[in-house]
């Protein structure tokens, strides 16, 4: 007799189902000594993965294909093959299994092949037992007070509730109950999901076989963390760097003691349909100079760069872990950076055709932008790739040695010697101002004139440097035909003004600009 308790699940057809030797490896699979390895791919923008997305909700876990990411499952164990053709069954694997990606391979002999191989995901529940004693006879236990009520009958039909006919004719609907018994475990259905294959060798006896597969819900993300410390003046500093990866699991299947790998770079994966679709992969890099510790080691592979853990790790399902992704790295030299753009953020865009219309753009955004900026090589202590990923600066208050956080960005995947900058906020003490002094449009000529003024202003105690940054957004050609201050063309169509501002001090910007088309 197998017995259910409503709203729990049923012990009783577990046991039953291992007797049977439903859904486990049974006498076909030797288990001993199997070792798994994962290499993880990540779909997830730079900056984490919002906790909404993994977490439970009110009502229960969210759907595990939420979680944007994916893996490679690579296991090796010993298998008993018989000579002619065996079947093998594997049920430790991921729920989220892509079952186009298996392949089963024997490592003792080569000519061994695969006839059929098989997902089968057909899980026993609470429902499906119900559904497949429909036109059967099942035993219902209802609770009413300090009671137990027993209906037995043919079970008609579930939907709504129970529906039964007695031996009489009689029909009873039951709508809560506490408990149902059936005679037996239906076949056919299974306590996990399970991969079956059908193979032919012509070597019998024990064979070390390996089984690859993609899954889903995997995913991991860096996490930068920063302390910044002043340098002589307020214009510069020094940072120490730490980097850790995180990794979320809900792939339905653990994994323990796997050797891990990271790939780094955009690996392209052919289009889903439009209602299954997900984002593409963002893979990660880094490098570990203390390989010896365990820690992650660095390697280019093809166009990507391939990380692999120095040492087995555990992921349990329905878990995050964090493991350091390299050594801190420290005093590494950094440059504290304002940039005043004027333009409000409306406003900052090109357009195609000429803007006559004086008014566009005169807007004013008045807050002066804060960044810290550094130059990932070696001599300044890091010179490794750096992943795209979340990056928290904080700094050290001196009056009780805490740390206090100021500031965070994302940044995307950054090759060594190239420059890593980080935007922490606005300045409160540094305030810019910008209107248009003069405006002209000439209609026969095509031509139009603005004369615009900015001002910065610096209520700090020590001088600032500041970039001023002015888009040249109305026409494609354009000239710079009066400055008051010497300027840097950083695009075709973008202007930077470096200045320094002394302490409790101000300066004006003027220049004008003509356009012609």
């Amino acid at each position: 007799m197998i017995e259910m308790t409503n709203g729990t699940f049923f012990s009783r057809a577990l046991c039953v189902a291992a007797v049977l030797g439903i859904g486990i490896a049974g006498a076909t699979a030797a288990e001993q000594g199997p070792t798994t390895a994962l290499t993880i791919y990540s779909s997830a923008e730079p900056g984490a993965i919002p906790p909404e997305l993994y977490k439970p909700t009110p009502y229960g876990p969210r759907e595990r294909s939420d979680l944007p990411g994916y893996a490679f499952v690579k296991q090796e164990r010993e298998v008993e093959l018989q000579q002619g053709r065996s079947t093998i069954r594997f049920t430790d694997v991921a729920a989220e299994i892509d079952p186009t990606t298996v392949s089963f391979a024997s490592l003792t002999d080569a000519n061994a092949r695969v006839l059929e191989q098989n997902y089968q995901f057909d899980l026993v529940s609470r429902d499906k037992l119900m559904e497949r004693y429909i036109d059967q006879v099942v035993t219902i236990e209802q609770v009413a007070g300090d009671t137990i009520q027993t209906f037995t009958g043919t079970l008609l039909s579930t939907s709504g509730g129970i529906i039964l006919k007695d031996d009489k004719g009689g029909v009873q609907v039951i709508g809560q109950y506490s408990n149902a018994k059936f005679p037996e475990l239906p076949g056919g259905l299974i306590t996990r999901p399970t991969l079956v294959w059908d193979v032919a060798t012509e070597k019998a006896g024990t064979h070390r076989a390996r089984v690859t597969y993609q899954t889903g819900s995997m995913t991991w993300w860096t996490d930068y963390n920063l302390t910044f410390t002043e340098g002589r003046d307020a214009n510069s500093g020094l940072l120490d760097v730490g980097a850790w990866v995180s990794i979320i699991n809900r792939s339905g299947a653990s994994y323990p003691d796997a050797k891990l790998k990271l790939v780094a770079g955009e690996v392209h994966r052919a289009p889903k349909p439009a209602y299954m679709r997900r984002g593409m992969p963002t893979a990660l890099a880094m490098d570990a100079k203390e390989a010896g510790m365990g820690g992650f080691e660095e390697k280019a592979f093809f166009e990507y760069h391939l990380y692999t853990l120095g040492r087995a790790t555990t992921l349990p399902d329905n878990s995050t872990k964090q493991i350091e992704l390299f050594p801190a790295a420290h005093g590494v030299p950094c440059e504290k950076v304002m940039v005043y753009y004027g333009l409000q953020e409306g406003f900052r865009t090109f357009f195609a055709s000429p803007m006559t219309d004086r008014n566009i753009g005169t807007e004013c955004n008045k807050k002066v932008d804060i960044y810290l900026k550094f130059k990932n090589e070696e001599k300044a202590g890091m010179g490794m790739p750096l992943p795209a990923g979340r990056i928290r600066v904080s700094k050290l208050d001196p009056a009780d040695q805490t740390l206090e956080f100021i500031g965070e960005d994302a940044i995307d995947h950054t090759p060594k010697d190239e420059q890593v900058l980080i935007k922490l906020g606005t300045a409160f003490d540094v305030v810019g101002e910008r209107k248009q002094t003069d405006f002209a449009v000439d209609t026969h000529r095509d031509t139009m004139d603005e004369t615009l003024e900015i001002k910065v202003r610096n209520h700090k105690s020590e001088p600032v440097k500041v970039i001023v940054k002015e888009n040249l957004y109305r026409c494609l050609n354009w000239k710079i035909v009066e400055a008051t201050h010497e300027w840097e063309k950083a695009d075709s169509r973008t202007i930077h003004f470096p200045i320094t501002i002394e302490k409790d001090g101000e300066v004006v910007i003027q220049y004008k600009v003509h356009y012609w088309w």
